[in-house]
Order: C-alpha cells, then structure tokens, then sequence
C-alpha cells in the first residue's frame, strides 16, 4: 500500500496575501490598522482584495488615519466564506464594515460594487479570497432627513449661548436695538 501524501496545511488570509507578493499595499493597510489578528483568526471571512495596482489606481493611501483605514477595510470583508458560484447567486453581500455590497453577474464575470472579481476562490484555512480590480469605498451615511421647523428651532434653543439669547427679543426674528 502506498503512503497517503497528506495536503499541505492551508494559509490564513493574511499569510496568503504577505506570500502572494501582490497585496503589499493591503497588507501594510491592515498592519497599520492593527487588523492582522482578524484577518489571521479563526474567520470564516470572504475577503475582496484589491490588488496593489488597483490601490495605484486608487491614490495614496493614508496608513496613519487608522479609522479611516479600518473603515475602508471592513468593507472588504464579510462574515462568512463565499466561493463565486455562491457570490452569483447573490444581490448583495454585508460587510463587516456594516454597509452592503452589490453583486452583479455580467458577461465580464463577477462585479462587487463594480469591481471585477479578476481570481477568484483563493482558499484559505479561515475562509477565501477573491482579487478585485479596485478599492471598493463605503459611501458615506445617508444625510438626516430635514427637520420640522420647529426641531430646528428648539434644537437651535439648546445650542444658543445666554448672551446671544438676551440679544434676540421676544418675536422671532425681532432683534432689540442697539442702546
């Protein structure tokens, strides 16, 4: 009988992206946000790593605003490990980050928020990879909607300083004059 060959133990995401040697600019973003123990422990995650021409593409990267680079970076990751034939089936996908991705199938392939999965279903030991041909930005919050009048003009009450208030007679809009 011959020896079974035993399969090579599986990476983590985080050591699969330092071997690949085409993540540099994301590794050092996740260094930088101290995330290497998310991204080493125990997942599952589904990761859209953008490769360092696609950060090129992007700008400078800002590795000393650790909450913006930890915003930007949870909205890479979602709970879970979805290899492309599940992402197909989906509309949309929740990142750790909180905010949703879209999923489109086109005749290019995959699309997460109009990225383009370019290799996809990199296993790895807590969870997969799949390269994407951009930095995906969450948007920002949706504005509030207006406030009544008069929200505004109590919540305006709260924040007007005394001396300023002394100032303002009684009508709205009626200032006392100057003595």
């Amino acid at each position: 009988m011959e020896p079974v060959a035993e399969e090579p133990a599986l990476s983590s995401i985080l050591e699969t992206a330092i071997a690949d040697g085409n993540f540099n600019i994301l590794v050092a973003a996740v260094e930088a946000a101290e995330l290497t123990e998310v991204l080493s422990g125990e997942g599952p995650f589904t990761v859209f790593a953008p490769t360092d021409s696609a950060f090129a593409a992007f700008g400078e990267v800002d590795l000393n605003d650790v909450e913006a680079l930890t915003k930007i970076l949870a909205y890479h990751v979602a709970s879970g490990s979805y290899m492309a034939e599940e992402l197909a089936d989906m509309t949309t996908i929740t990142t750790l980050e909180g905010s949703d991705l879209t999923v489109e199938v086109t005749d290019e392939g995959v699309r997460v928020n109009g990225a383009l999965v370019v290799l996809a279903d990199i296993v790895c030991s807590n969870g997969v990879i799949h390269v994407i041909d951009a930095v995906l930005i969450p948007t920002q919050e949706a504005e509030e909607p207006e406030m009544p009048p008069e929200t505004v003009v109590d919540a305006v009450a709260e924040i007007v300083p005394p001396e300023v208030e002394e100032a303002v007679g009684e009508t709205p809009g009626e200032v006392e004059p100057p003595v």
